[in-house]
Parts: C-alpha cells; structure tokens; sequence
C-alpha cells in the first residue's frame, strides 16, 4: 500500500517527553507519509523536538483540541488522515490497519477501538474515564441506533471526503464525540479496528479533565441532538409535558364529570399550559425536523458534487 498520500496530524499540547518517539515510530510504520505535528501553545519543547525528529511543525493559538483539529482539516489535503494523540498511549503498529480501509476505499472513518480487548481497563489509571466513555456509547446508541465500540478514543483513520465535509462545532475534547456523531447521522462507513492501548510514559501528564470535560461531552450530544434529530428531541419534551398534564388535569376532568364543577382552577389551567407546550413542542419538532431533511439533502449533493465517485474532485 502506498502512504505518500496519508497525513499523520497530531494536535499536541506540552508533549515533549513523548512526541519524538511518537513522529518516529509513525516514520516508521508508514514510509512516506507526512506527520504534522500541530503545536497548540505548549510551553515546554515540544515543536523543537517535533522538528528535529522530521515532522512538519504548526501552531494553533486558540486554545483546545477541537480547534486544533479544525486548523488541521482545513490545512491539510491528502487521501487518508491518520488522526493520533502525541502522548504516545496508541501503538503505531496499528496504523496500517487503520489505514488501509481509508485508501482502498472501504471506509470513511476507522476508529482504534481501546476497550474490546481490555487494554484501556487495565492501562488506564485516571478515575470515571471507562464510565464515561460507556455512558457516550450507551447515549449514542440510544439517540442514532449506531453502537461505537470506542466513541471517545484519539485515534482514527479519516477519508479526504469525510474531513472536508465536516464542521468542526467543538472547541475541545469533544471533537471526538462529535467526529462519531456526524459520521452516524450522514451515513459514512465507519470501520472499528481493535487496538492495544497503554497508559501513558512516567512525567507525562492528561490535559483532560474528567469532570469537566465531561459535562461538556454530554452538552455537546444533547446540542447535536437537538441538531441532528430534531423530532425525536423534541417529542421527548412534549411526552414529559403531556404526562404532567395529564396527571394534573384528569382528576379535574374527572370532578367536572362527576359534579359539573370545576373546584380547582388554577391547577386546571396548569394542565391546559402543559398541554399547550405538549403541542408546541410537537410542532417544533416536526418544522425542525423539515428543515434538517432539506439541509441533510443540500449536504449529500455538496459531497456529490465536490468528491465524485471516482474519486476525482471538480
């Protein structure tokens, strides 16, 4: 397999205890490849040593991996990106494999799956980072129907199509979650491909922060929920709202049935509120839902017409 085509992008945030081993075994693992190593304000040596060990150095002044990550696909143009952590926790030896599926044309995205094998259980020392990763999953296959055996790992394979079609929304850590979100709502084939995964080298320190970070994960599901399955969003609110009016609103229905009266009336109006919200959530989600179908189609032609099949762009 030829890689002269592949670009090796690697946002890097104070990785300089890790980052030439990194560029080297990535030389090595994919001769003829570029690594870019893309500096996101580091204060230590990491574009020095980045530099020295052959890499093409960057640097990104706005702060956080989803802005890194959306300088990148701007940038670079090449048939398949390997997208990796510079942190040295993915096996280059994995490479190829995530890889090949993009350059042969069988995949859109291939994403190194840390967790079917039990390595990221046993490697990973930082508390709640497996519980999270899970509750991802487990909210992803609810909302799309798509189960991910890995939503929040670093690394992926990424067709030319698939980067320059995507709109990078997040400003950090959820790029990963949004990378799997968009490749599920539009259809693009996406490929798991079980990788060894290993905790990261003494004096290397994580940048992410479960608590925090985390929050903003969840927000950024439900934001392209509402985004992406409009209806479905929203028809949940309107189910929660008809359940409290009806709870509240029966046993008035009930009484003026009963005695013609009406002895509650505030709570009467209560329910009639939560039914009117009922029904304006429906509508919402119906209109939204139009709107979405009619850009989802605007997106397809766009692919169409800027990737043809054949793999030439106009």
């Amino acid at each position: 397999m030829d890689y002269t085509d592949t670009a090796v992008i690697i946002p890097c945030y104070n990785e300089a205890i890790t980052i030439g081993k990194v560029i080297d075994d990535f030389h090595r693992e994919l001769p003829g490849a570029t690594v870019y190593v893309y500096d996101n304000n580091s204060s230590d040596d990491t574009s020095k040593i980045a530099r020295e060990h052959g890499a093409t150095v960057r640097f990104e002044p706005r702060q956080g991996k989803g802005n890194v990550c959306r300088q990148m696909f701007r940038d670079i143009n090449a048939r398949c990106y390997l997208m990796v952590d510079g942190d040295d926790t993915y096996p280059a030896e994995a490479a190829k494999s995530l890889c090949n599926p993009i350059l042969a044309g069988e995949a859109d995205m291939t994403v190194g799956d840390r967790l079917s094998n039990g390595t990221y259980a046993e490697e990973n020392k930082r508390a709640f980072h497996g519980f999270g990763n899970n509750l991802v999953r487990v909210m992803i296959k609810w909302i799309y129907g798509y189960s991910f055996d890995d939503v929040m790992t670093g690394y992926r394979g990424m067709s030319e199509p698939f980067v320059k079609t995507f709109p990078v929304l997040s400003e950090g850590f959820q790029i990963e979650t949004e990378l799997s979100i968009h490749a599920v709502d539009h259809r693009w084939r996406i490929k798991d491909v079980p990788v060894e995964y290993r905790d990261r080298p003494a004096g290397s320190e994580s940048k992410l922060n479960t608590i925090s970070d985390g929050v903003k994960v969840i927000a950024m599901i439900g934001s392209l929920f509402k985004d992406y399955r409009p209806l479905k969003f929203f028809s949940l609110f309107a189910l929660i709202f008809a359940v409290v009016g009806l709870v509240l609103g029966i046993p008035i229905i009930v009484d003026y049935l009963h005695t013609g009266l009406v002895p509650r009336f505030p709570t009467a109006i209560l329910a009639t509120s939560f039914m009117f919200l009922c029904g304006l959530s429906l509508a919402t989600g119906f209109i939204l839902d139009s709107v979405a179908k009619v850009e989802r189609k605007q997106w397809e032609l766009q692919v169409y017409k800027t990737h043809r099949p054949n793999g030439k762009q106009e």
